[in-house]
């Protein structure tokens, strides 16, 4: 095992040909392949086949599937697309029981032979291409913060004539009451708490000994603020695309370990009212060469011109960035203005609530880099990324100047700095009104951005507008 092992850190690093792949499998006596692909909302799709049905030509040829079954993709007179997978994305999959190759693919138009402008992982592509072009830089470097919560068991409906949902952890403080050993966290005290508070330490080891086999590199694990089971697990930063990758990867180990567990995982920003929801802090930076460009001593909060003008980008486009980074109506019961959620259009060296943090941890010029701290991890990582740099770029290349750091407290001191779209319905209206700087480089297409917000219009702003909530029962049906 630990020779299959180091192969798969291996086959995560550089280009690999199809034929090495091939051999790897059955190496690892691999007897199923397994496809995986990105739709446009950010959930895997997969297909399998034997592997002795699986050739070199696939990687050339590709495979077809009917691209009118995904969401936001084809209409049925043109549902033909093929899958093309890419080699160097070869892992061996953890949760099968038969060992199976599994391998990310991209998607191809089978008449032009072109990429499929509404792929996610060819917009990640297009925008560190872009980025190349620029002569800026030539790598971006991501590392993002997923939180989740962790629950014992969840239900939930909605119809007609009902809508209820129930959620419940054993460390939830709303069980005090119960029978029990008593170690619950009190809301709000769930950050950084030793065993036996944290129910979930042992689970979350199993998650990241998991990614480390997968060739994703961890950094720190914990238990977050919020009560019933908020956790992260933070990975090594990598470039835009490849870290992408491994997000996908990173929610597949997280809900499939905790489902072994006999538990239940999700990255629903805000599934427990008035504690701490979970968010996906972004941080990024820029380096041109093996050389960082985002630190200078002598600028404010130890950050380069280069840098300032990258954060005034992000804050210039971040409610149009909103409807990408924060993509769903829960979004928004977590990005609450008056808590510690980043609201504030501002960037900080040490605010929590603004948009943008300047992490101080460290002075090397290595570290320096900025945290948008508005994402949350429903967010499709392809397209929130390449969003994310875009809008930096885009302030760069206008020369666009943030200010001075905002570090006073946001709460207590008068200020006139805005804050965030309140919902969705608002981010979906500011990306229609601002996306020029996301089709540069034809990055982004004018059909996907068309049929991001068609879609999350009809399909999540307009059902949950218009249901009845069930806290209207207990304040209007009797009154």
């Amino acid at each position: 095992m630990a020779e299959i092992e180091s192969e798969l850190r291996h086959y995560l690093e550089g280009d690999v040909e199809p034929r090495a792949a091939l051999e790897w499998s059955r190496e690892t006596r691999a007897v199923m392949v397994d496809l995986k692909f990105c739709d446009l909302l950010g959930t895997w799709q997969h297909v399998s086949l034997p592997v002795a049905g699986f050739g070199e030509e696939a990687f050339e040829e590709g495979l077809g599937f009917d691209g009118s079954s995904i969401r936001g993709w084809q209409g049925i007179s043109e549902s033909d697309m093929l899958l093309m997978p890419d080699a160097a994305t070869a892992i061996l999959d953890p949760f099968t029981e038969a060992p199976t190759l599994s391998l990310v693919c991209e998607i191809v138009d089978p008449i032009t032979r072109e990429p499929y402008d509404k792929d996610p992982r060819r917009v990640a592509r297009r925008a560190e291409e872009y980025l190349r072009s620029t002569g800026i830089a030539d790598t971006c470097y991501v590392g993002p913060e997923c939180e989740f919560f962790v629950f014992d068991e969840v239900s939930y409906a909605s119809g007609p004539n009902e809508a209820r949902y129930r959620v419940d952890a054993r460390e939830g403080y709303w069980n005090s009451g119960e029978p029990g050993l008593g170690y619950t966290i009190r809301e709000k005290h769930g950050y950084f708490p030793v065993m036996p508070h944290d129910t979930l330490h042992d689970l979350r080891s199993r998650m990241v000994l998991t990614l480390e086999r997968l060739g994703i590199p961890c950094e720190f694990h914990h238990h977050e603020v919020a009560t019933a089971g908020q956790c992260e697990i933070d990975l090594r930063f990598q470039s835009l695309t490849r870290m992408a990758d491994q997000i996908m990867v990173y929610k597949y180990v997280v809900r499939n370990t905790a489902r072994e567990a006999g538990k239940t995982a999700t990255f629903m920003p805000k599934p427990v009212f008035g504690d701490n929801g979970s968010g996906m802090h972004t941080h990024q930076s820029l380096w041109k060469e093996g050389t960082p460009l985002f630190a200078d001593k002598s600028g404010p909060a130890g950050l380069s011109a280069l840098a300032r003008s990258y954060a005034a980008g992000l804050l210039a486009h971040a409610p149009a960035l909103l409807a990408l980074c924060a993509p769903t109506t829960n979004s928004y019961r977590r990005l609450v203005p008056g808590y510690e959620a980043p609201v504030n259009l501002a960037y900080s060296s040490r605010n929590r609530s603004a948009c943008i943090r300047i992490p101080m941890y460290s002075d090397s010029p290595k570290a320096k880099r900025l945290e948008f701290r508005c994402p949350d991890a429903l967010a499709n990582p392809y397209l929130a990324f390449s969003a994310m740099l875009m809008a930096g770029l885009d302030g760069i290349e206008r020369g666009l100047d943030p200010g001075e750091p905002a570090d006073f407290d946001l709460f207590e001191e008068e200020h006139d700095i805005g804050t965030v779209p309140g919902s969705l319905a608002e981010a979906l209206d500011a990306l229609e009104a601002d996306h020029g700087f996301l089709m540069r480089g034809g990055v982004f297409g004018e059909e996907l951005i068309r049929t991001w917000i068609d879609w999350k219009r009809e399909n999540e702003v307009d059902p949950v507008r218009l249901r009845p909530h069930p806290l209207e029962f207990s304040l209007y049906y009797d009154a």
